[in-house]
């Protein structure tokens, strides 16, 4: 029964086959059943139940809110949950109850969807492997599935599971890992440099950056204000879509999202791919990209042109300047954006109280990891007087023309870009902390982070597996606003590569847990 698509859940419960609690309750046992994942902060148990209830009641009364009611979502732990406990991962912000919900997550309330808890994190979403948030780091489902275990055994791999488990790539990485496991049927995630694409590329589910200002930021607590998105993970393109309509449009309390209304869509089956033309960016055959990563983006082009659509090699020629200019306006923000947890209104304040400055100072070291001062640090140094035109001024208009080599890209007539998301499948937790948070991020943000930057929507589609049985995906990037477009193209490619699911009798035999409901009429 969770192995299915919210689509097909959604059915169900229309049809009366499965009803909110009984789903409710199964997706509690299996988030209880595979807690060594580590990809929830918060289970709100109690709350989920209740909104349970109260879901079946409207099925019984014939007055269902729509397509989202009595579906289990999950949240990543930075967007306000009013009464819910919101850390972001963090000693500074650890037992803060926030007053109100985030836009998206009222949102998806209002649909009447069951809130199942709060989602790990890298803290304060700095990091790509959700592996540095005070809760501990994620482990990636797919460490126990029957694929990558039968490759672990066949390439004579030890299998000692404390140290040979897989990171989920970050930093909303509890989401997809919440997810890929079936623990509900979509999850909130942030993107701010790929931070929703690269989790879900390596957990091998759909992720979804929408175009900047389509979906309110309003209560998403803020890393960089001009690139967060609130992104979206779900098990296929057709779910991201359900999602996308329940959360784009205007919101007052968010002067960023657009005036423009948003009318929901549905994708179609049927695509004429020989109107399509497909861009391939010569830029992203990038130093690191592996082999395997190469040949499934080659074969993906040759799909589509043996479909008989146009396939094109472009050039973005500002990209090699993209993840130095990515990261001097990042950690800007960053700095700007810290400077507000000083530990006098809210969050954690230290005891140390000589005066208020050894309060404050004491406060950030106490509340912050090194990753986040580091940020913090680099950020205020790009900001001062003597090096704020060398470069933050400087970056803002290299951030221009990134953004403008997409601009004429489109305008050339390609509809979408074709690119890889990841350098790879994942690795281990112990080759990943080999390398500190800012290398890993450089180099695992450097397929998404542009289309941050140029306010572009993009989604990453699991593939294939690679021959460690591990999860690749590829990213499309659209048009501004052109998510219908974009959604199609990769419901298409999605439909043709056919990935297959992922088997987790290993995961369940180590949570000392057999699942008897696995298998259901509502999947074969």
């Amino acid at each position: 029964m969770l192995r299915v698509s919210l689509r097909e859940i959604s059915a169900a419960l229309k049809e009366g086959r499965v009803s909110p609690t009984e789903l409710c309750q199964r997706c509690l046992s299996f988030i209880k059943a595979t807690k060594f994942l580590n990809a929830y902060i918060t289970i709100a148990e109690d709350t989920a139940l209740k909104q349970a209830e109260e879901s079946e009641e409207r099925y019984r009364r014939g007055q269902i809110l729509g397509d989202l009611d009595g579906i289990p979502v999950a949240v990543k732990d930075n967007f306000n949950t009013a009464g819910i406990e919101t850390t972001c991962a963090s000693n500074m912000l650890k037992g803060y109850i926030p007053p109100y919900s985030a836009t998206v997550v009222q949102k998806l309330l209002d649909q009447g969807a069951v809130l199942l808890g709060k989602t790990n994190l890298d803290e304060f979403a700095m990091g790509s492997g959700s592996t540095d948030g005070i809760f501990g780091p994620v482990r990636n489902p797919w460490s126990y599935s029957r694929q990558y275990r039968e490759k672990s055994v066949q390439n004579s791999h030890t299998e000692n599971e404390d140290s040979n488990w897989l990171v989920t790539g970050g930093s909303s990485g509890g989401s997809a890992a919440a997810v890929s496991s079936f623990t509900c049927f979509a999850a909130l995630g942030s993107d701010t440099g790929g931070s929703t694409r690269n989790p879900a590329a390596h957990c091998g589910v759909v992720g979804l950056k929408p175009t900047y200002g389509l979906i309110s930021r309003h209560g998403l607590i803020p890393l960089v204000n001009s690139m967060d998105v609130p992104g979206i993970l779900t098990r296929c393109v057709d779910d991201a879509a359900i999602v996308l309509g329940v959360l784009a449009g205007h919101d007052p309390k968010d002067s960023t999202t657009v005036q423009d209304p948003f009318k929901p869509f549905e994708l179609t089956s049927f695509i004429d791919a020989s109107k399509l033309c497909i861009g391939i960016p010569k830029e992203y055959h990038a130093p690191g990209l592996s082999s395997e990563t190469l040949a499934l983006w080659s074969k993906a082009a040759d799909l589509f042109e043996n479909a008989g659509a146009k396939v094109i090699e472009v050039s973005l020629p500002h990209t090699r300047y993209s993840i130095i200019c990515y990261h001097v306006l990042c950690t800007a923000e960053v700095a700007s954006n810290m400077a507000r947890f000083d530990g006098l209104e809210y969050g954690h304040r230290s005891s140390m109280d000589k005066s208020t400055e050894v309060m404050y100072a004491a406060t950030r070291r106490e509340g912050f990891n090194d990753v986040v001062r580091g940020r913090i640090l680099s950020g205020n140094y790009f900001l001062l007087k003597q090096n704020y035109e060398t470069y933050f001024i400087k970056a803002q208009k290299v951030r221009r023309l990134i953004a403008n080599d997409f601009v004429n890209v489109f305008r050339n007539g390609i509809d979408v870009l074709l690119t890889p998301t990841t350098l790879s499948d994942t690795i281990p937790y112990v080759e990943f902390i080999k390398e500190d948070n800012r290398t890993r991020s450089a180099q695992d943000d450097i397929f998404t982070q542009a289309a941050n930057m140029a306010g572009l929507p993009a989604i990453t589609v699991p593939t294939a597996l690679s021959e460690k049985g591990l999860p690749i995906g590829l990213q499309f990037i659209g048009r501004a606003f052109q998510e219908q477009q974009l959604l199609t193209v990769a419901k298409w490619f999605e439909n043709q590569v056919k990935f297959p699911m992922i088997q987790l009798q290993g995961m369940m035999d180590h949570g000392h847990t057999v699942c008897r409901h696995q298998k259901s009429a509502f999947f074969s």
